[in-house]
């Protein structure tokens, strides 16, 4: 997998540099703060899925009990873009990284872009 480089927008404005897709995904290094968004282009003629993998299957959350905790499945239709997150700290492996997957690559381009604080 490869490591997406964060880029951070600041107040002045921010020209996402984009890079192509791995084949074999990529990653985030995503902080527990839910800044980190994953800037999505597809410019190919089909659409494809982008899914980032939950790590913590469920949680617990106040009131509810433990709920399940499912991978994110976004479509990305053919000649659209997508921002996809924040992700939750159930995304990150135990090195703080979100794994992104794609169902195809060709002519789909990301970003990975952090809010400040």
């Amino acid at each position: 997998m490869a490591a997406l480089p964060i880029q951070s927008i600041v107040e002045a404005g921010l020209l996402p540099v984009f890079s192509g897709a791995a084949g074999v995904g990529d990653t985030i290094a995503n902080s527990s703060d839910e800044r980190t968004f994953l800037y999505v282009k597809n410019g190919s003629g089909g659409s494809i899925n982008v899914t980032a993998t939950a790590v913590k299957t469920s949680a617990k959350v106040a009131g509810f009990g433990q709920l399940p905790r499912a991978d994110r499945i976004v479509a990305v239709p053919a000649g659209e873009d997508r921002i996809i997150g924040p992700f939750p700290e159930a995304f990150n492996s135990t090195a703080g990284l979100v794994a992104i997957n794609y169902s195809g690559v060709t002519s789909v381009t990301v970003a990975a872009l952090r809010l400040p604080k």
